[in-house]
């Protein structure tokens, strides 16, 4: 059973989502991939929060286009931390075996050169496996792509897409990733977002490559005794 389970913006069954706080509390219980998005400042800096505006998870309000990074980090998360940026996730990742999945948050607000500067940052880095970027945005990813072939591509869609093997051929990404398994075979696949546990059983009983979860330790608790049955019964 090898499906991967990423921690959907770090732990948000206990932590602010996309928080330090809840990226290190993840990374010290050995979540095996962290999922976040990213967005750019008005100064161009790479932060990491999933909407496009401060006002539903810090203290303050706005988007955060309309912010230089010195302004933004005055407002708070309800932790008390203020807005991580990209380097501070790289930095707390460096060196760990923890996949990491950045979501270019660009299908509402695509943010000019958002794609050379976030793989400009990652290239930097010493990370011991390839960063997944995946994005609703074809065309961010079509931009990366570009700018760089050799890493790992994925395209988000909460659709179903009708031949996804030819749709990944065509568009030349690394897979999928899907809100409800689609099955095909040799089909790269990975989940968003689990958190019932029978989608999790069916969801592992079927290898899917990764599922997305916001409580990756009830995840990891659930294959295992997934695992564990499946020998007592073999």
């Amino acid at each position: 059973m090898s499906t991967l389970i990423f921690g959907h913006r770090g732990i948000p069954a206990k932590f602010p989502e996309n928080s330090i706080q809840g990226f290190r509390y993840a990374i010290e219980h050995h979540v095996e991939g962290l999922e976040f998005d990213v967005h750019l400042t008005r100064d161009r800096l790479p932060v990491i929060m999933h909407d496009e505006t401060i006002d539903r998870t810090t203290d303050g309000g706005g988007r955060i286009c309309d912010y230089d990074y010195e302004q933004l980090k005055a407002f708070k998360l309800s932790n008390g931390e203020p807005i991580p940026t990209l380097y501070d996730l790289i930095k707390l990742a460096q060196n760990i075996d923890v996949v990491l999945n950045l979501e270019f948050k660009t299908n509402q607000i695509h943010y000019r050169g958002i794609e050379e500067i976030v793989l400009r940052q990652v290239s930097q880095a010493y990370l011991l496996h390839p960063v997944i970027y995946s994005s609703f945005n074809l065309a961010s990813l079509k931009i990366c792509q570009r700018l760089d072939d050799s890493q790992n591509y994925c395209y988000l869609t909460g659709q179903m897409i009708p031949n996804p093997l030819r749709f990944m051929k065509e568009e030349h990404l690394n897979g999928l990733h899907l809100h409800h398994a689609q099955n095909s075979e040799s089909l790269i696949e990975r989940i968003w977002t689990v958190n019932n546990e029978d989608q999790m059983i069916k969801l592992f009983s079927q290898d899917v490559d990764g599922i997305f979860t916001d409580d990756f330790e009830k995840a990891m608790r659930m294959r295992q005794q997934l695992c564990h049955n499946q020998l007592l019964v073999g």
